[in-house]
């Protein structure tokens, strides 16, 4: 202020004041001192201190409009709304493919690495040195998955030529929702009749205008597989459940906002389970011209995430799927947790700057409004992975909100205290996967999300990429936050009375068009179990669709139990195999006593040796014919419960292989086993996209092939 430069602003303070009138009021609230020696006068500010309400009550109503919302701003704003708590919600499945990640072990992998996954736009969705040479755009770079042409067409019923003219977030949609219901260790046919719901970011994605080039026939079904709301409900008409099926857009909260939406229904008992992600495809590249023409995409294709050389993102494909249930259920079930969501808040930036400028006031907000309701204490909160975009003034606006939004719950006396500790310690990471990824939009809170399920699993924080040096907007100082440069352990946090608690951390999204999210997820500890030896022989069993996917299921499997740290229990497995797969055509049990043995079976049924003790291949029709007479054979279950009282498993096992759908529960007494994550279906990988002819070279605005309308024509191939 003045020529001494007394007073320090920076540009994040006009985001969150926008009007002359409020950035008055933060004047007077923050830097009344430099006010009083520069002016030699009181402020308003230090007026209001001394006043109290009754003098408040003699002001003009423009005064006690102003005097009420410094009260309303002050640190005792937190303590008007108190703890809630919420019935928490296990998540206890999921699947997902990223840029340079075909599965999720390959995903933490590259993070844990500090891997930088962005790469030149392939040919494949356009060519961006057309773009360049048309000065149309000049960003060459992107986030890109691996074989989002291929679908397993002809497993889950639908014709070659259908699933050509599918918008892939569909064919996506339905391959990721199958292993994230593998992964649980629930049978996709044992939902059939439920009410579980589906929750789904997913938006146009532009596959349309490739089909127009290409001269594509309108079929039948051309409208089911360009609209978007059909993705989830194609889903709940796969897996004939009825619970709600919808479509989520809200920009880039999309995902966030889906996993809102379905712990809402579990927690208002409308739906025992759901389904919750994103998905988000780079297929057209009208998209990235406009965001170009914005400014919001990097020159560079490096998403510098708090970094003082931000100069926009980097767009992302992905897709991530989780399967929540509420954590009672989760417990009683026996199921697989990889974390819990203690709380979910949801809320729209309102009037800022502008449509697409952040509001960091409702960004804190949303904060307090979501720990609030997880009823934690936010000095146990000791990570944050931030919506950290890579953009020169939207990162310190995201800390800022960040800083406000704690500040008030430290305060918050009703906050039941479970760690003392004081506010400028720093002890709270903060980390942003779009520097590894780039920014996924509408599936970027499930990224987010996964990321932090997998950073509990290995109890490790991964380094953020380009952040340094700091953006000099960012002030981390008397704040409970560091950036995470470097990839560290992740050491649980201690209470008052020197007890580890629980890790917890918090997911934030912000769409462009104001609506931001906020989950509170925390570390599931279950107590220690010892492994029970073996009594007796386990049926193991493993089923496909042919008989080249039955033999890739063999490898996964050994590939899995050669190469995982985890402790695995002979029986979880095979319970989980056999509950928790759909039984199909191909064939393959086994009666072992432990792991060596079924891992040396494994190795001999892939050689294609053929007659392995206890070993029990079926597949063709006429077995399953004359095995399936017997499934509806009352007086037959006496022969099984006999059998099973004789030990004589490997019956079970030849019964099962023919093709008779046992139910094994029967196994198994009151006490079940656990379900666990084990290998998916390894789905066939057959290309299936639209070829377009090499005659076809631009893109008119209207799809129209061959057909050449100004500056918006473009070359996607």
């Amino acid at each position: 202020l003045g020529r001494d430069g007394a007073l320090e602003l920076s540009p994040t303070v006009f985001f969150e004041y926008p009007t002359i009138a409020s950035f008055a009021e933060y004047l007077a609230q923050e830097h009344s001192e430099v006010f009083i020696k520069r002016f030699g006068m009181k402020t308003a500010h230090t007026q209001q201190n001394k006043m109290g309400v009754d003098a408040i009550e003699n002001t003009s109503s423009s005064d006690t409009v102003t005097r009420l919302d410094w009260l309303l701003d002050s640190k005792d704003a937190g303590t008007q709304q108190k703890a809630t708590g919420s019935a928490s919600t296990a998540i206890i499945g999921m699947s997902g493919c990223f840029p340079g990640a075909r599965d999720l072990t390959e995903f933490w992998e590259n993070i844990r690495d500090a891997k930088d996954c962005i790469s030149e736009i392939p040919a494949e969705r356009w060519d961006w040195r057309a773009l360049e040479a048309k000065k149309l755009s000049d960003v060459k770079w992107g986030g890109f998955m691996e074989g989002v042409e291929e679908f397993d067409a002809l497993f889950f019923g639908i014709s070659p030529r259908e699933a050509q003219l599918m918008d892939p977030q569909q064919r996506l949609l339905m391959t990721y929702t199958w292993k994230a219901l593998e992964d649980a260790g629930y049978a996709p046919q044992s939902l059939a009749g439920s009410d579980t719901a589906i929750f789904v970011g997913t938006a146009n994605t532009g596959y349309s205008e490739l089909l127009a080039m290409a001269g594509n026939k309108v079929e039948g079904y051309s409208s089911t597989g360009m609209v978007s709301s059909v993705g989830p409900n194609r889903i709940s008409y796969l897996l004939n459940i009825h619970g709600p099926s919808e479509p989520i857009e809200t920009a880039c909260s999309s995902a966030l906002v889906a996993i809102h939406r379905a712990v809402g229904v579990i927690e208002a008992g409308l739906s025992k389970m759901a389904l919750a992600g994103g998905i988000n495809t780079l297929l057209s590249a009208m998209t990235h011209v406009a965001f170009d023409k914005a400014g919001m995409l990097s020159p560079d294709g490096r998403c510098k995430s708090f970094g003082q050389n931000a100069n926009g993102y980097v767009r992302g494909e992905g897709v991530g799927i989780l399967l929540l249930k509420s954590l009672t259920e989760a417990e009683q079930d026996g199921d697989h947790i990889y974390g819990v969501i203690r709380g979910t808040a949801v809320n729209h930036g309102g009037r800022a700057n502008s449509l697409t400028a952040p509001n960091p006031k409702a960004q804190a907000q949303l904060l307090e409004a979501a720990i609030r309701k997880a009823g934690v204490d936010p000095r146990t909160v000791s990570y944050i992975e931030a919506h950290g975009t890579g953009t020169e003034l939207g990162d310190p606006i995201e800390i800022n909100g960040l800083k406000s939004a704690f500040k008030h719950l430290y305060n918050d006396a009703n906050i039941a205290a479970e760690r003392q500790q004081d506010y400028q310690e720093a002890h709270c990471a903060l980390g942003s996967v779009k520097s590894n990824i780039g920014h996924l939009e509408l599936a970027a809170g499930a990224a987010g999300v996964i990321k932090t399920l997998l950073q509990f699993k290995h109890k490790t924080l991964a380094a953020s990429l380009h952040s340094e040096p700091l953006n000099p907007h960012i002030k981390l100082a008397q704040s409970p936050f560091y950036l995470l440069h470097k990839t560290q352990p992740w050491h649980a946090l201690k209470s008052a009375q020197g007890e580890e608690l629980p890790r917890r951390a918090g997911v934030s999204s912000f769409g462009f068009g104001g609506v931001n999210a906020h989950i509170v997820l925390e570390e599931y500890r279950v107590a220690p179990v010892a492994l029970e030896s073996q009594q007796g022989s386990v049926v193991v069993v493993l089923s496909a669709k042919t008989q080249d996917a039955l033999l890739r299921q063999q490898q996964g499997l050994l590939y899995y139990l050669n190469h995982t740290h985890a402790r695995i229990s002979l029986g979880d497995l095979a319970y989980t195999l056999q509950v928790g797969r759909d039984a199909m055509a191909v064939r393959w049990a086994t009666t072992v006593f432990d792991l060596n043995e079924l891992k040396d079976k494994l190795v001999r049924g892939i050689d294609g040796e053929q007659h392995i003790n206890n070993v029990y291949v079926g597949g063709d029709k006429s077995s399953r014919e004359q095995y399936g007479l017997l499934n509806n054979d009352a007086e037959f279950n006496e022969t099984i419960l006999k059998w099973l009282s004789l030990g004589k498993n490997y019956k079970l096992a030849q019964l099962w292989a023919g093709g008779f759908n046992l139910d094994w529960h029967l196994l198994y007494g009151e006490v079940m086993p656990r379900r666990i994550s084990l290998p998916t279906y390894p789905f066939a990988q057959q290309r299936c996209w639209v070829d377009i002819d090499s005659s076809v070279s631009r893109q008119g605005s209207q799809g129209e092939p061959g057909k050449q309308q100004g500056a918006t024509q473009i070359h996607p191939l």
